[in-house]
């Protein structure tokens, strides 16, 4: 008859075996999907860069131009911004590369906050940037609207603040919205993915 303590060595083998694949199937799933997402965040930011920029270029007209012309300081703005957005897909590229050849638990975890960071700085800038510029847009357009007040008068005015305010909240609110959507959910994965390592490694 076999003894009782041989069959619970035996059980208690198979599940630390068991365990053990389980840590190591785990740790490559999340890999292969942390590796995905990076993917996703540059394809989306590739398409992103080359979207909205095309747009702006077929939309170009004598109005932007002139708006342009207006406030030279912005075009130089607009072009910097150009090698920002580049600097940035360098960055998500070099992520992608970095963590599809990772064997390490610890160097993954490192490299997915790293890639989180990289990712909310770039939101960060493009918001900046939508709000310099939808703030010179939205004052000009107030101006024109109101060609007939003193512009003095409407800069001055409480009505004028509160409505370009609100705008501002709206536009804000929306811009954030927006790249929620493109990136919010993807960041979310690899928090998710952050701290399933973070389980294993514990």
């Amino acid at each position: 008859m076999i003894n009782e303590l041989d069959l619970l060595k035996k059980d208690w083998k198979k599940k630390t075996n068991f365990e053990q694949v389980t840590e190591s199937d785990i740790y490559k799933m999340i890999h292969k999907k942390s590796s995905s997402i990076v993917k996703w965040i540059l394809i989306i930011s590739i398409l992103e860069f080359f979207i909205l920029n095309g747009i702006s270029f077929l939309v170009n007209n004598e109005e932007y131009n002139s708006f342009l012309i207006v406030h030279p300081y912005l075009a130089i703005f607009e072009k910097l911004n150009y090698l920002v957005i580049i600097g940035f897909i360098y960055l998500f590229y070099k992520n992608y590369k970095t963590i599809s050849i990772l064997d390490s638990s610890k160097k993954l975890i490192k490299d997915i906050l790293n890639t989180k960071r990289v990712v909310n700085f770039y939101i960060y800038w493009n918001v900046l940037v939508s709000t310099i510029f939808a703030a010179y847009g939205l004052i000009d357009g107030f101006t024109k609207a109101f060609n007939n007040v003193n512009s003095k008068i409407l800069i001055t005015s409480t009505k004028f603040y509160v409505i370009f305010g609100v705008a501002m909240v709206l536009l804000i609110g929306v811009i954030l919205i927006f790249y929620h959507l493109l990136y919010g959910l993807l960041l979310n994965k690899l928090k998710s993915n952050h701290n399933e390592l973070k389980k294993i490694e514990e």
